[in-house]
């Protein structure tokens, strides 16, 4: 069963109740960050690795770090001597023998070669236990990202997730998933004496808008208080309200910070109305009559407003959620 439960009600607190733990000496982060070095990210200013931390700086983040996609490239831009920053990547372990599915986990305080090795065993080894046994005899810092959150173009595997779940030290609870979602996470937490931590996983610049809370003159020290439950997280879950609000950020960057449309890197979301945007934003026409680009614009913001684009969404995902729980109870049988 892992460790002794925890009981994890205690642990979500109000950013008014954060604010007045920091006074008390207490450190916060955001421990899941893209910038432009994500494949993901638009290619704009304001999501560059410099603006990010910069903003991460006047926010008063105690500890800074960018988890872009199989990528450190953040930290060849910055350099490693900046004040408060932590080297991080998330990489993707598709492990189908073991897992059955990709995850992805973030790992701090990895140096080039840690990176280099890790990529290896992630992208030729294809082998999740060898990937962990190198994390914990380098003892670097790492966590289960979003463990319900599964690859579109990949079959899930939702009943192997507790499983998985007792390998990590900690699990995340993540702003970009339903609250149905993180209680899921939270209850493994508790259940295997995991630690949990909150973060934006922002692709948007959203920097900082739920993060985590520990005491620690250091990260390694700050994250071990994570992974034995001193800490508080404050958190938010993905709402119509919030959906809408990060659909309309994103029309903002596409249309008026992105450099030309064709320079906007080709990816998807897994938000339909999203990739949609992206698609229409990167077509000639628009490149060629401004006008037709603001009309676009205006009509997308438009549709983004009325909610339901944003309804949609959570209507699968809510869906998808209650077949997690079912096969989750189903593999409980056996």
């Amino acid at each position: 069963m892992g460790r002794r439960p925890r009981n994890y009600e205690e642990k979500l607190i109000t950013p008014e109740r954060a604010a007045e733990l920091m006074e008390e000496g207490w450190k916060r982060a955001d421990l899941h960050v893209h910038t432009t070095c994500s494949f993901d990210v638009l290619p704009v200013r304001d999501l560059h690795p410099e603006s990010l931390y910069e903003k991460a700086l006047k926010l008063g983040m105690d500890y800074i770090t960018f988890t872009d996609h199989d990528t450190v490239e953040a930290y060849q831009i910055l350099g490693l001597d900046r004040e408060k920053l932590v080297p991080g990547v998330e990489m993707s372990v598709y492990d189908p023998e073991f897992a059955g599915h990709a995850l992805h986990i973030n790992v701090f305080e990895l140096d080039r070669e840690d990176f280099f090795e890790l990529r290896e065993i992630a992208e030729i080894e294809h082998d999740l236990k060898s990937f962990i046994k190198y994390l914990k005899r380098h003892k670097l810092p790492f966590i289960y990202n979003h463990p319900f959150w599964f690859e579109f173009h990949r079959e899930p595997n939702p009943s192997a997730v507790p499983r998985l779940a007792k390998l990590f030290p900690v699990l995340e609870y993540n702003m970009n998933e339903l609250k149905q979602k993180n209680e899921l996470t939270i209850a493994l937490a508790e259940k295997f004496g995991k630690g949990i931590a909150a973060t934006t996983d922002t692709h948007s610049g959203r920097l900082g808008k739920v993060y985590t809370l520990a005491k620690g003159d250091d990260f390694k020290e700050f994250f071990g208080n994570i992974e034995k439950g001193r800490n508080y997280i404050v958190p938010e879950d993905l709402t119509r309200k919030l959906l809408i609000d990060e659909m309309n950020i994103w029309i903002d960057l596409i249309f008026e910070k992105s450099q030309k449309s064709s320079d906007i890197k080709s990816y998807l979301t897994g938000i339909k109305s999203l990739d949609a945007m992206v698609r229409i934003s990167r077509s000639a026409l628009l490149s060629c009559f401004p006008g037709l680009n603001r009309t676009t614009m205006s009509l997308l913001y438009m549709i983004s407003n009325t909610g339901l684009p944003a309804s949609f969404y959570l209507h699968s995902e809510k869906s998808f959620v209650k077949e997690i729980e079912k096969q989750i109870e189903i593999e409980k049988q056996k």
